[in-house]
C-alpha cells in the first residue's frame, strides 16, 4: 500500500475519523486502534512478515527489561547482544544472505576453486533495515543509561511498527518517538493544515516530478551503449533529482500523516543539494540514516582513538560510510558508492573544517556569491556523479557508464530536454523556499493566494501526474 495510491488515501481518512473519537477512551485506545492499523499496513504487503516484525520487536521490549533489572556490565552486555544478535541477523539474513554467498563463490572462482553454495529464494522484507535500525536505538539508549525502560508493551509495538515510518523512514530514535505513545496526543488546527500542505506538496513532488523522471532515468541506464554522452550526463543528473524528489516527497508524507495524528516526525531532508561541502550534505541528506550511522558506528569506533592517530580516524570514516553503503542494498555497487563518499568526507575530518559564515548558502539572500557558487557546483557534481554508482547495476555497468559520459560526444541536443527544464524548475523553486522547513509553508500568505496555489498543485497533479503508481525508491531498501 502506496502513500501515492488512491487505497492508503481512502485507509488513512478511516484512520484519522476512528483515531480522534477514540481519543475520549483515552491514549492507550488509541494505541490499540493504530497497532492494529500499522499490522494491516504492513500486512497488506505480506502478512507473513508480521511475525518477523512485531517477534522481533518482543525480543527487544524483553531485552529492554533485562537491561534495566540486570545491574552488572556482564548481564546489561549480555541483554544487548540478544537484541543486537537477532536483529542484525535477521536483517542479514534476509538482506545479505545471498550476496555473500554469492560473492564467495566468486571469490574462490579467481583462484581456481569451485564453490557449491546453495542460494536462497528470499523475500526482502519491507522496510526492514528501517525498522530495525529504528529498534535499536532502545536497547541501545537503554544500555547507555540515556532512557527509561518502557512497561507499555503496545506502545512499544507502536512505535516499532509505526506505519508511517515503517516502509522507508525516518529512522526515529527511542527517545524522540516513543515517548509520543506514552501521553495524550492532542489535534492542533494549525498543525493539521500544515500537515495538509505538506503531504499535497509531497505528491506533488512524488507524481509529477519523480515519477515522470523513472522512464528517462531507466534509458539512460538500461541503454548506456546507445546513449550519447551528453544524453548520459543528463541521465544521471536526472537521477540525482529523482532520487531526491521522490524520497524527500516520502519524508513529507510520513511527516504529514504523523502530524495529523498528533506526533512530531523528525524532518529527514533539509535541501541537501545546496549544500557547499559533504560533510554539509550529510546533515541535510537522509539526516536520521546519517546521524543514526555516527552516533552508533562511527562514535564507537572513535572512543578510544587519539586525534594524533590519524589511521585510526580515517579507518573508522571509511567504514562507517562503507558500511552504510551497504545498508542500502546488497550489491557492490552501494558498497562502492559507500567508499566513496567515504573518501569524499576524509579531507575534512583531517584538514581544517570548512568555515561558512551563515548557517544556509545565501542566507537571507537571493543570490549566493561567487564563493558559494563554486562551493555549491563542486558538492552537487560530486554527489550527482556517485550516483552512477548507486544507479547502476553492477560495478561493470558503472564504469561502462562513466567511460561512456566521459568518450561520447556531448555535441547533440539530450533527448529529455523538458525533463531537464521541470527538474532545473523545483531545484529554483526549493532555492527560494530553502529557509522554510518544507517549500509549501504558505500559511502567511494572503489566503487568495494560497488558494490559488493549492488548487494549482492540484491541477498539476491531475494532468501532469503520472499515474503508474510507481514504488518510492528507497522502499525496496
Amino acid at each position: 500500500m502506496q502513500f501515492n495510491s488512491l487505497i492508503f488515501g481512502f485507509f488513512f481518512v478511516a484512520i484519522f475519523l476512528a483515531y480522534w473519537p477514540a481519543r475520549w477512551l483515552g491514549y492507550r485506545a488509541q494505541n490499540v486502534l493504530l497497532l492494529l492499523v500499522s499490522a494491516v499496513f504492513f500486512a497488506w504487503w505480506d502478512y507473513r512478515f508480521l511475525l518477523l516484525l512485531y517477534g522481533a520487536a518482543i525480543v527487544d521490549y524483553a531485552a529492554g527489561w533485562g537491561l534495566v533489572h540486570d545491574a552488572s556490565l556482564k548481564r546489561r552486555k549480555f541483554w544487548l547482544g540478544v537484541s543486537l544478535t537477532v536483529n542484525l541477523c535477521l536483517l542479514g539474513f534476509f538482506k545479505y544472505y545471498n550476496f555473500f554467498a554469492e560473492s564467495f563463490v566468486d571469490f574462490v572462482a579467481i583462484f581456481g576453486i569451485g564453490a557449491d553454495v546453495r542460494t536462497l529464494n528470499l523475500i526482502l522484507p519491507l522496510g526492514i533495515s528501517f525498522f530495525t535500525f529504528q529498534r535499536l536505538t532502545y536497547t541501545i539508549e537503554l544500555y547507555r543509561k540515556r532512557i527509561e525502560v518502557t512497561r507499555d508493551l503496545v506502545a512499544f509495538l507502536c512505535f516499532s511498527g509505526f506505519f508511517p515510518v515503517v516502509t522507508a523512514g525516518p529512522i526515529e530514535r527511542a527517545n524522540r518517538l516513543l515517548p509520543q505513545f506514552l501521553k495524550a496526543r492532542n489535534f492542533d488546527v494549525a498543525k493539521a493544515k500544515d500537515a495538509l500542505r505538506q503531504i499535497l506538496w509531497g505528491l506533488f513532488r512524488k507524481i509529477v516530478i519523480a515519477d515522470n523522471l523513472v522512464a528517462p532515468v531507466a534509458e539512460a541506464f538500461g541503454e548506456t551503449s546507445r546513449m550519447s554522452g551528453m544524453d548520459l550526463g543528463v541521465g544521471v543528473f536526472l537521477f540525482s533529482i529523482q532520487i531526491y524528489v521522490d524520497f524527500a516527497a516520502y519524508s513529507d508524507i510520513a511527516m504529514g500523516c504523523g502530524k495529523l495524528l498528533g506526533f512530531r516526525i523528525m524532518r529527514n531532508f533539509a535541501y541537501p543539494y545546496f549544500s557547499r561541502d559533504i560533510a554539509e550534505f550529510w546533515r541535510r541528506w537522509h539526516i536520521s540514516m546519517s546521524f543514526w550511522f555516527r552516533d552508533y558506528v562511527y562514535t564507537p569506533l572513535s572512543m578510544h582513538v587519539s586525534l594524533a592517530r590519524h589511521w585510526r580516524r580515517f579507518w573508522n570514516v571509511m567504514v562507517t560510510f562503507t558500511v552504510s553503503g551497504l545498508w542500502h542494498g546488497a550489491n557492490w555497487t552501494f558498497v562502492a558508492w559507500g567508499f566513496l563518499h567515504g573518501l569524499f568526507f576524509i579531507p575534512h575530518v583531517f584538514g581544517k573544517p570548512p568555515q561558512h559564515e551563515t548557517a544556509i548558502a545565501a542566507e537571507g539572500k537571493l543570490l549566493p556569491n561567487l564563493r558559494e557558487i563554486g562551493q555549491l557546483t563542486v558538492t552537487f557534481v560530486i554527489v550527482t556523479l556517485a550516483w552512477v554508482f548507486f544507479r547502476a547495476d553492477s560495478l561493470g555497468h558503472a564504469f561502462a557508464y562513466f567511460s561512456r559520459m566521459f568518450t561520447a560526444t556531448w555535441l547533440v541536443m539530450p533527448k529529455h530536454g523538458l525533463a531537464v527544464i521541470y527538474s532545473l524548475a523545483i531545484l529554483a523553486l526549493e532555492w527560494i523556499r530553502r529557509e522554510r522547513i518544507h517549500s509549501f509553508e504558505i500559511q502567511n500568505l494572503p489566503v487568495v493566494v494560497r488558494w490559488g496555489l493549492y488548487l494549482a498543485v492540484v491541477f498539476a497533479i491531475a494532468v501532469f501526474g503520472e499515474f503508474g503508481v510507481h514504488d518510492f525508491y528507497y522502499a525496496q531498501f
